[in-house]
C-alpha cells in the first residue's frame, strides 16, 4: 500500500484545524496539526510533509515569516503552501503569493474545495518530480526555460521562480503569439480555475513580469488581452 501524502495545517484556532483534518484525512491524507509559528517549522523542517495549509495570524511566527523562511530553504524551497486566511485585506493575500505562497483560500472555505485544491497542488508537485527524462528546453530570445530542471535563465544568468510563475510561463512560452484565456492558465499553472481568481492570477503575472521583462510597466513579453487572458509575444 502506498505510504499516504503528509498535510500540515497551521492554525491557532484548533475548531479550524480539526475541521480541515477532518476533511483531509476523509480524503486519504495523513493529517499533522500546528497551532503555532514555531512549532509549524519543526514540522515543516522534521516531519516530512507534502503540503502546508497556512493560517496567517499565528503566535510564535505569523505566516509571511514561515513563508520567507520557507522559500529561502533549499529543502523547504518547493513546498507547496496554501494559504488559508480570515483576514479581507487583499493586500495581505496578494503579499502571500508574493513572498511564494501557492494559492490562499478565505474563511469561511468550502471543505471540500480545499480537498480539490490541495490535490491539485500535490499531483503538480508530483509532475514536477517525475517529469519527462528527455532534456526540454523553451526559449524565446534572451529566456531559456528548462522544464526539466525547473530552471530560468535571461541571457545566461539564473532567475528564480516560483513553481506557479514557472508553470505559467511555461504555458505562454509553449503557445507564444496565441492568446491564452485567465481559466486556460489557471488550469495550466494552479491545476483548477474558480470563479473570482483572477487577482490570483494578476499577481502572478504581475510577478513574473518583474522577473523577466527589462521594463514591468511596459511589458514585451507577456501581453495583456483585455476582457480574454495575456499572449506571450516572441521578440
Amino acid at each position: 500500500m502506498p505510504m499516504k501524502q503528509r498535510i500540515l495545517v497551521v492554525d491557532d484556532d484548533q475548531s479550524i484545524a480539526h475541521i480541515l483534518q477532518s476533511y483531509l484525512e476523509q480524503a486519504g491524507y495523513h493529517v499533522l496539526t500546528a497551532h503555532d509559528g514555531n512549532a509549524a517549522l519543526q514540522a515543516m523542517r522534521y516531519d516530512q510533509v507534502d503540503l502546508v495549509i497556512l493560517d496567517l495570524m499565528l503566535p510564535g511566527r505569523d505566516g509571511w515569516s514561515l513563508i520567507r523562511v520557507a522559500r529561502s530553504d533549499a529543502i523547504l524551497g518547493a513546498l507547496p503552501i496554501i494559504l488559508v486566511t480570515a483576514r479581507i485585506d487583499e493586500g495581505d493575500k496578494i503579499l502571500g503569493l508574493e513572498l511564494g505562497a501557492d494559492d490562499y483560500i478565505t474563511k469561511p472555505f468550502n471543505g471540500r474545495e480545499v480537498v480539490a485544491r490541495v490535490g491539485a497542488l500535490l499531483r503538480r508537485r508530483s509532475l514536477d518530480l517525475h517529469g519527462s527524462v528527455t532534456p526540454r528546453t523553451l526559449s524565446a530570445g534572451e529566456l531559456c526555460l528548462d522544464l526539466d530542471q525547473h530552471s530560468l535563465t535571461i541571457q545566461g544568468q539564473s532567475v528564480e521562480l516560483t513553481r506557479t510563475e514557472f508553470k505559467l510561463l511555461e504555458a505562454l512560452l509553449e503557445h507564444p503569439g496565441y492568446t491564452l484565456t485567465r481559466d486556460d492558465l489557471l488550469e495550466r499553472a494552479m491545476g483548477y480555475a474558480y470563479e473570482g481568481m483572477g487577482r490570483v492570477l494578476d499577481t502572478h503575472i504581475r510577478n513574473l513580469r518583474r522577473k523577466i521583462e527589462p521594463d514591468p510597466n511596459n511589458p514585451r513579453y507577456i501581453c495583456t488581452v483585455y476582457g480574454v487572458g495575456y499572449r506571450f509575444t516572441k521578440q
